[in-house]
């Protein structure tokens, strides 16, 4: 049994059709999101439709939970909200925090916060690998053995003491970010590519494959570049910003 994680999308449709046909061709039923599915300044609408369409199980993001705020400043979310239709904000408010198999245990940042980092620590001299016994105090309590986060954008698998392992899918739609909070930050993957995981049950252990998908950016590149995010069109052509 194969399941596939995806995550992160944030409105790039071309990135999410290019993943779930490669999902589809290999005969992948499985599939769990992550969250921060339609924030960005692309194609909202076309990818809630596609996701909805699809038999995913998803979960909330914090992107996708500032998008039902009712206040911002941020053109970008205002740009997605004006999209928005209150079918696409209701489904946005009844995604789940969190969801959980037997084997499995997936959130967005951490189990307890939407907008934490479960993996990264981050210093005004960049991103590191946290140390293990901090992730463990994060995931204290979970009994699942397979723990997914997100938000980062960055793929990442971390073996810990406790026979737990911790996996990062990375980003289908936006491999690099930058961000102020909590001290200003890069997120660079290096890859223009859309990333997700395939993860498969091999007698008592897991494989864990990191996958990596060409597409065509151009559509995503144009729309960016019109929505003035110079930002998200450096991402999307080089995996850094």
């Amino acid at each position: 049994m194969k399941t596939a994680i995806i995550s992160d999308i944030h409105g790039n449709i071309d990135a999410l059709q290019a993943v779930l046909l490669d999902i589809r061709n290999r005969g992948i039923e499985d599939i769990y999101n992550l969250g921060d599915s339609l924030y960005g300044p692309l194609f909202p609408i076309e990818t809630y439709e596609l996701l909805v369409k699809e038999n995913i199980r998803n979960i909330r993001g914090n992107c996708d939970r500032i998008l039902i705020d009712h206040k911002t400043d941020n053109s970008t979310v205002q740009y997605v909200q004006d999209l928005l239709e209150e079918e696409q904000k209701d489904w946005i408010a009844n995604l789940p925090f969190s969801l959980q198999t037997e084997d499995f245990y997936f959130c967005h940042g951490t189990p307890t916060s939407d907008e934490s980092y479960l993996l990264e620590e981050v210093s005004p001299k960049g991103s590191t690998l946290k140390k293990t016994e901090d992730i463990i105090k994060l995931v204290n309590g979970i009994s699942q053995n397979i723990i997914f986060c997100a938000h980062t954008h960055i793929p990442r698998v971390v073996y810990l003491p406790n026979d737990k392992i911790v996996i990062n899918p990375g980003s289908v739609g936006l491999p690099a970010y930058e961000d102020e909070l909590p001290t200003y930050h890069k997120m660079e993957s290096g890859s223009p590519y859309a990333n997700y995981t395939i993860i498969t049950k091999k007698e008592d252990d897991w494989m864990i494959e990191q996958i990596l998908i060409p597409y065509n950016r151009d559509a995503a590149i144009i729309q960016s570049e019109k929505n003035g995010r110079k930002d998200w069109v450096k991402a999307l052509q080089t995996g850094r910003i």
